[in-house]
């Protein structure tokens, strides 16, 4: 089979191997669309390994139909149309899938629509549901809005009848959260959000999700109402903080928390997908929730797509498609 891989110079290019084998309790998926995150740019740079035992080919998501599965899988068949997570190997013509980590394509979905799912989603449904345990009606910040998890958490968020806020960077991104339901949307080159904060919303926010980290983490801490739940997935806005005065995170009782998904074990994946699909996978059936996809591309111009992404020009996800 095809896939593409990264060469001494960090370049892509088709390189063959063989067709994987289903093992216990693994589904053989033939790949239609793949699902970009940012994870991969950092792979292609050498600078997120995949964790040990996973496929080295990049791709963290995928959509396909199953074409075969161990003899142990038994609520899956072949035919079956599904999307799901791979903790390595989507960037690929096949792939083999944890058989719980796979959902069902809604019937009215693209292959397309289904690789724009389970990565941001999940990361989402994560953070605001099994780390934040967000309730109805608490206000919320989500940073970077208009991103791939950012517009998830929007509507994720919004389903329960919640107060969503976001930053975003320009008018078109606002415009994008706004249609997806976001209640104020904070454009931080002309607002700083600490600032709105103060006369906008004086109790602060309940949940906060942050993928700045560098010195928004102290600023998130002036934002957070009492018993706030800050979940910090990313650093683009670098590695480091000021320093924190702990006094504010006492006197807040603030909870802060770190959160990855990709180095999480199969189980934890298999609960968090069971979880999720019990919540909130009916809703795409019914377009409450929807899939939002800045662009499509053939696979033969994914690096066309990662330098997109890395120029922050997205909003919602790019998606390769496989000849």
């Amino acid at each position: 089979m095809r896939f593409i891989d990264v060469n001494e110079q960090q370049g892509l290019f088709f390189n063959e191997t063989v067709i994987p084998t289903a093992k216990a309790g693994q589904c053989l998926v033939k790949i239609k669309a793949i699902g970009i995150n940012r994870a991969d740019l950092l792979q292609r740079a050498g600078k997120y390994p995949p964790p040990a035992g996973e496929s080295a080919i990049l791709g963290l998501e995928v959509s396909g139909e199953i074409v075969n599965l161990a003899a142990d899988v038994t609520h899956w068949k072949v035919g079956d149309k599904v999307f799901g997570l791979v903790g390595g190997g989507g960037y690929a013509e096949f792939a083999t899938i944890n058989s719980a980590h796979l959902m069902k394509l809604p019937d009215n979905f693209s292959f397309e629509q289904g690789a724009a799912i389970a990565e941001v989603y999940l990361t989402a449904f994560q953070s605001l549901f099994s780390i934040a345990d967000l309730q109805t009606n608490e206000q919320v910040l989500i940073h970077a809005g208009a991103s791939g998890v950012g517009s998830a958490a929007i509507q994720l968020a919004k389903f329960i009848g919640c107060k969503v806020t976001c930053t975003v960077s320009n008018q078109q991104k606002a415009q994008a959260c706004k249609d997806l339901g976001a209640d104020n949307i904070i454009n931080y080159n002309d607002t700083d959000f600490v600032e709105w904060k103060k006369t906008n919303l004086k109790q602060g926010f309940d949940v906060i999700l942050d993928v700045v980290g560098g010195d928004y983490l102290n600023r998130n801490i002036d934002v957070a109402a009492r018993d706030c739940r800050l979940v910090m997935l990313a650093m683009l806005g670098g590695r480091f903080s000021q320093p924190v005065d702990v006094a504010k995170l006492l006197f807040k009782r603030l909870n802060l928390h770190a959160s990855t998904l990709r180095n999480r074990n199969d189980a934890y994946k298999a609960r968090l997908v069971e979880n999720f699909s019990d919540q909130f996978l009916t809703a795409f059936d019914s377009a409450q929730l929807q899939p939002v996809i800045e662009q499509v591309f053939n696979w033969q111009d994914a690096d066309l797509a990662h330098r997109l992404m890395a120029n922050n020009k997205n909003i919602g996800k790019y998606i390769l498609t496989t000849d």
